[in-house]
């Protein structure tokens, strides 16, 4: 039996929240021209084990252990790129030029926290540096409209930091964003509220709201409340402001101060665009949307509902331009599934060979011609997943799939 076949059986809580769908939204109709689902279907494996749609290329920028290579200037570039790559995001640089910053989902003293590579207008890796350490268990966390990285660490009690990806100012804690075991964090850029998932079988769905803006204009990370969501049987969500943000170890953890919150089976990737969080929960292989203004919640892919569902492991995802949700897979087929604005799916690429490895960190360039990735445990250079990770690009026409601006 396959992961695909075991998962499908995760149904569980919320289950009134499922209501009219069966896997997708039912009325996903025709496929439209700008949709990512339309890039056709993959094929044989590369070299590198990828099965690709036609035209698609995938390169890798950094295998984990290694000195990460330079693409302008002869040699190796001097730093190492860390262990178990996870959450990422890119950052535009002044120069057309940019950066993507990378999670590094193990412990403190074997280099977890964050790295960033940056890269010119051509495309081309001219620099990598650390931008945080010294932290546990980073898995992913989110950008900031003001250009920084929150990494999160996914711990019980775990931190927030926010990062500069430049690596110029130092990395600062953000204790009101709660002590829990964080996965992700995404801010809702219409009202100023944050929304972060959290990696427990019986996690929590939490809404940070600042208190104002700090001296640079920017939302107040340092002194807001943080709410947990309550939601009812219709999916209208109801925000209880949280008794204590930050437990010790000897306190009620977050998720169980208040009982007539809700649990959620495994918070993991979480995305905020248009008026609209998407967010995936891994115990029960959902994917779900929020809609900010009504606060109202829908199931929109539900593994144990599909047919046949082509999507399991649901863990970290981004949106492209066009508003396509891009769902990494840890495990499942190992593959990046893309959901259309209208419920189509087809897969946008996948690597065989790593069975035993997850896709982490999927994020668009800033142009959004160029998709980055990590598998968690492999390694390019001896194949298969028996490695530390391999952070790769993608290339391709995306441009003919996507909305024009």
């Amino acid at each position: 039996m396959t992961r695909r076949q075991v998962l499908r059986s995760g149904g569980g809580g919320l289950a009134a929240l499922a209501l009219g769908t069966a896997g997708l939204p039912a009325m996903a109709g025709p496929l439209r021209p700008w949709s990512l689902a339309r890039l056709g279907p993959l094929q044989a494996p590369n070299e590198l084990g990828f099965r690709l749609p036609q035209g698609f290329n995938v390169r890798v920028v950094a295998e984990s252990g290694l000195y990460v290579a330079s693409g302008d200037v002869p040699g190796r570039l001097d730093y190492r790129w860390h262990s178990f790559p996870d959450g990422g995001a890119t950052f535009a640089c002044d120069d057309g030029g940019w950066i993507y910053v990378s999670n590094s989902e193990t412990a403190s003293f074997l280099g977890a926290g964050t790295s960033a590579l940056r890269f010119d207008a051509s495309g081309a890796v001219v620099d990598a540096y650390r931008i945080l350490g010294g932290t546990n268990g980073n898995c992913a966390g989110g950008p900031t409209p003001w250009n920084t990285w929150l990494s999160c660490e996914e711990i019980d009690f775990g931190r927030v930091f926010e990062c500069d990806p430049h690596g110029i100012e130092p990395a600062q804690e953000r204790p009101a964003l709660g002590y829990f075991k964080h996965e992700a964090v995404a801010v809702d850029t219409l009202f100023g509220h944050l929304y972060l998932t959290e990696d427990e079988g019986d996690g929590r769905l939490y809404r940070y709201v600042p208190d104002g803006t700090d001296e640079l204009g920017r939302l107040n990370l340092s002194a807001g409340r943080l709410q947990v969501a309550a939601v009812d049987a219709q999916g209208y969500v109801r925000w209880l402001d949280l008794p204590d943000a930050n437990p010790g170890l000897r306190d009620t953890p977050t998720r169980q101060q208040l009982p007539e919150s809700t649990a959620f089976r495994g918070g993991e990737g979480i995305w905020y665009s248009d008026g609209q969080v998407h967010f995936t929960t891994k115990g029960d292989n959902r994917v779900w949307r929020l809609d900010t203004n009504l606060n109202h919640l829908e199931v929109i892919y539900d593994a144990a509902t599909a047919a046949d569902p082509m999507l399991t492991g649901v863990d970290n995802l981004t949106l492209s331009s066009g508003g396509d949700i891009l769902v990494a897979e840890d495990g499942g087929d190992m593959q990046i599934v893309v959901i259309d604005r209208w419920g189509h799916m087809a897969p946008l690429l996948q690597v065989v060979g790593q069975d035993g490895s997850e896709i982490t960190g999927p994020a668009f360039s800033p142009d959004g011609h160029r998709l980055y990735f990590s598998s968690q445990r492999a390694a390019a250079l001896r194949g298969g997943d028996k490695g530390l990770g391999v952070t790769y690009e993608l290339t391709g026409p995306f441009a003919r799939f996507l909305a024009p601006a």
